[in-house]
């Protein structure tokens, strides 16, 4: 089966694609939806140009949109209807591990475009998933964090020991409620690593983000 991939750039929508591409899933396009100038990814805060050097050390062609979050889904469903025209897939493939009403959503968009969503993480134990992207050589680096995490941590690389400290402080490992988002350096999708410009760091409204210059 042919897919899509819901691509962040972080590490569960990477790990989502290793597991579907294990499975016998062939991956056709990743879409990443942008903030509305198109330069910022509106989910992790990447720039464009690292999207699209994950993108071709993987060999598949990015598509990145620009929305607001008011016409966010409109633009969501046209552009997977535009696209499965285009590149003649059957599913989207997501990172989401088990907040329902993420879920929700993305069968509700892959219903309007006759997709089958598609979530290999689902349900799964957060700090487990975790070790397994570890273990299976997902590099990831904090880019964003909220307040009660710090600044500190951002540009840190993920490791068993980092997951470990997170959750003995109360944070969940996976970030999956926004605690923080990564972004993937290599993985054994990627020919090889990605190249990071230089970055500052700043805190704004309880939420600290790497700013890439």
């Amino acid at each position: 089966m042919n897919f899509l991939t819901s691509w962040s750039g972080g590490k569960d929508s990477c790990y989502a694609m290793m597991k579907a591409v294990e499975q016998g899933f062939v991956p056709k396009v990743l879409l990443n939806m942008m903030n509305e100038n198109g330069k910022i990814s509106r989910s992790h805060g990447l720039p464009l140009a690292i999207l699209e050097q994950q993108a071709l050390q993987m060999d598949v062609p990015l598509e990145a949109v620009p929305a607001s979050w008011e016409d966010y889904e409109v633009k969501y469903i046209q552009t997977l209807k535009s696209l499965k025209s285009r590149y003649d897939f059957e599913a989207a493939v997501f990172g989401d591990i088990d907040l329902q009403a993420h879920k929700d959503w993305e069968d509700k968009v892959c219903a309007a475009a006759s997709l089958q969503a598609v979530l290999p993480l689902w349900q799964q134990d957060r700090l487990v998933l975790v070790n397994e992207m570890l273990a299976n050589g997902i590099e990831t680096m904090i880019v964003s964090c909220n307040a009660q995490m710090g600044e500190n941590y951002l540009g840190r690389i993920l490791t068993h020991e980092l997951a470990q400290e997170l959750q003995e402080k109360g944070i969940d490992p996976c970030g999956e409620n926004g605690e923080f988002h990564t972004m993937v350096i290599h993985c054994p999708l990627f020919k090889n690593p990605i190249s990071l410009p230089t970055y500052t760091t700043t805190t704004h409204e309880n939420y600290c983000f790497i700013v890439w210059e």
